[in-house]
């Protein structure tokens, strides 16, 4: 797992893009700490860099790797799976390679199969491949958008990278907020494709760019080369009984965990109380000769705290367990800061600072790379939202577990839950009713927008953030589809890519230079997991029943009966450590002359919504106002750290860095 760079430019290099690209991948040396590489070539105007993570070939694994005549360059961050077999049989072929890094088989696949070449990519990641005879530059990510990339488009050049961080440093890409991209962050949900930046562009996960210089610019044509593409209702086999998609889920699982058990360093396991974390351990376990090390996050609050199954399913694995305790001194102050520093994004719950305190301790204990469970949810429809509207929209006979459902989340209504139904017209168009999921975050936004400066308001007049998300969604993707494959296909594009796997995966973990590999996300997982019949995913009342069938004689009993509970932490309201915590926060980026300054929110309006707040006493009401003002928060932060320049690259102590560039 690395950090990569760089920008493409229609003049010849300067002498100052040497010392440009350097500062770039500095930014980024969070993510790849044992050395940065870097490919220059001056008339092409053609700058490349890499920062390594040393996990595989730790001697000869240095990027940026070439083809045999040197016609290409490719910088890779993330993993190919299954790189030893692919390697074999492309040697057979007459294809030779430098090095035993599995980053090296995307070559002389791109060699043999042209653009075709990414359907035989497995794994998590993101890189840049140029390709001197056609004059083209190819950036790839992977399915589902584990691994993060960035790029901006200017009149000149166009610049990318693993972080934005790493884009504005670049004297040329503009630091400003985006005022949709301020309204998306707002409501939590990302139109995909749009960051919080201005001109600042998320390569969506399961795209490609392809980039041609012009005389006068650049063309840039964007490509799908995979889709989750559900079955239509009518198309759906549904003869095949339970025994054999649980038996499909079982070896696909086992295979896809023993694939990222790969590596030349130790491989942990990240270890809560729900089944994904419990089954990737339980497979680990049992893939591997010696004890896995698992990590768990351990909270303050015994409602939110899921250590104590955690640890019966250490003592059942045999695992070597060690607990994070985390309070309002962990997930404030300092760490929140961080944790927004290397998101770049608001969040609405401290989760992404618990995991940014737990990837911390991971990486002192000797680890660089964890095997996760994220996806498990998205794929076997786990999610109380999913549940809820499959019991609404699928057949008579589910309405009846609509109670039973709204009881045992309660604790979770304002944030995961509305607590009332919403609709909106454009999700009602794409999908036939409003998914439960976003609902919370239409009334988050309805409360959100009128906190808005006069001239944000002015200028978003006419925008409606949730219309622009209902139209981003792909309706042949949709169109015949049950409700529940409609509610995980809207989250996957969505939520999946700017929550779950930013905050709360690769974001947090590699800032502190720590791979996450989530299991769950191989696409041959998902192939198996759309086939399953969405009566078999929710059977009754029980979530992702096909997925507990499968790992029952791997998990805890008290697990394999335990209804799904939501992993987030304790907002601040719920105790008095962390409202002191969070108000030190609060008082230090939104006193009223910060936020005049800023221009985001209007200042008495904001201040009235602060004191509506503090005198607050409905749960309900609190979890979403605490949603939202961490989210204000965050923008206010994110304003300091990126628009505001306040950041500062330091001691340069990369000038000795520059050996293993290579001008063609």
């Amino acid at each position: 797992m690395c950090g990569i760079t760089g920008f493409w430019q229609l003049q010849p290099l300067h002498i100052k893009a040497k010392h440009q690209l350097q500062d770039m991948i500095y930014r980024l040396k969070h993510r790849g700490p044992d050395g940065f590489g870097y490919h220059m070539d001056q008339n092409k105007g053609l700058a490349m860099a890499h920062a390594r993570l040393s996990i595989i070939d730790l001697d000869t694994g240095q990027q940026p790797l070439y083809n045999r005549d040197q016609s290409q360059v490719i910088t890779v961050n993330g993993e190919f799976y299954d790189y030893k077999r692919i390697r074999t049989g492309l040697r057979l072929e007459g294809f030779s390679f430098s090095s035993k890094s599995d980053s090296e088989i995307a070559l002389p696949l791109y060699q043999k199969y042209g653009l075709d070449f990414v359907e035989h990519l497995q794994g998590e990641f993101a890189f840049a491949l140029f390709d001197h005879k056609s004059q083209q530059l190819i950036l790839v990510r992977d399915r589902f958008g584990i691994k993060p990339l960035f790029y901006h488009v200017g009149p000149n050049r166009i610049c990318y990278g693993s972080e934005i961080k790493a884009l504005f440093t670049h004297p040329e890409v503009p630091r400003r907020f985006s005022n949709t991209g301020v309204l998306q962050q707002l409501m939590h949900t990302m139109v995909p494709g749009d960051t919080a930046f201005d001109q600042i562009h998320a390569l969506k996960p399961g795209h490609m760019l392809i980039v041609s210089k012009r005389k006068d610019g650049f063309e840039v044509l964007e490509r799908q080369y995979w889709d989750m593409d559900f079955p239509k209702d009518t198309d759906r086999d549904s003869s095949k009984p339970a025994a054999f998609h649980i038996q499909q889920v079982q070896e696909a699982l086992t295979d896809a965990v023993a694939c990222r058990l790969e590596a030349d360093v130790p491989v942990g396991c990240y270890l809560s109380g729900g089944i994904d974390s419990c089954s990737m351990l339980g497979l680990a376990s049992s893939l591997q000769q010696s004890p896995v090390k698992a990590f768990t996050i351990s909270f303050d609050h015994d409602a939110y705290d899921e250590a104590p199954i955690a640890r019966e399913m250490a003592l059942k694995t045999g695992a070597n367990q060690e607990e994070i305790r985390l309070g309002a001194d962990e997930l404030y102050g300092n760490n929140y800061i961080q944790t927004m520093y290397h998101a770049e994004r608001t969040f609405y719950n401290t989760l992404g600072v618990a995991k940014w305190c737990m990837s911390k301790r991971v990486n002192e204990c000797g680890f660089r790379v964890v095997v996760t469970g994220e996806g498990s949810d998205e794929l076997f429809g786990g999610y109380p939202a999913f549940k809820q509207d499959m019991f609404r929209f699928g057949s008579p006979e589910d309405k009846m577990h609509l109670e039973a459902l709204a009881q045992s989340n309660q604790l979770f209504k304002g944030a995961i839950l509305a607590e009332s139904p919403v609709s909106h017209p454009a999700l009602e168009a794409a999908c036939g009713f409003t998914p439960s999921w976003i609902q919370p975050w239409i009334q988050t936004l309805a409360m959100a927008r009128p906190l808005l400066s006069n001239d944000l308001l002015a200028d978003l007049k006419n925008y409606d953030p949730v219309e622009a998300i209902a139209l981003s969604f792909d309706r042949d993707q949709l169109d015949g589809r049950h409700a529940l494959d409609k509610a995980q296909y809207t989250w996957i594009k969505t939520m999946l890519e700017c929550q779950i796997l930013n905050w709360g995966g690769d974001r947090v973990d590699m800032a502190n230079s720590m791979e996450s590999r989530p299991a769950f996300l191989d696409h041959r997982v998902a192939s198996v997991a759309k086939m399953i019949p969405p009566r078999m995913r929710i059977k009754g009342n029980t979530e992702k029943w096909v997925l507990r069938e499968a790992m029952r004689q791997i998990l805890p009993h008290t697990l394999y009966t335990r209804e799904k509970f939501a992993f987030m932490a304790p907002p601040s309201h719920t105790s008095a450590s962390k409202k002191q915590a969070f108000q030190l926060l609060l008082d230090r980026y939104l006193s009223p002359k910060k936020i005049e300054k800023a221009g985001i929110f209007d200042p008495k309006r904001l201040q009235q919504y602060l004191k509506e707040y503090h005198l607050d006493q409905n749960p309900i009401s609190l979890v979403r106002k605490d949603a939202l003002l961490n989210h204000i928060l965050g923008l206010h932060i994110l304003q300091e750290q990126f628009i505001e320049g306040t950041f500062d690259l330091g001691h340069k102590k990369i000038e000795n860095t520059f050996s293993s560039g290579i001008a063609i």
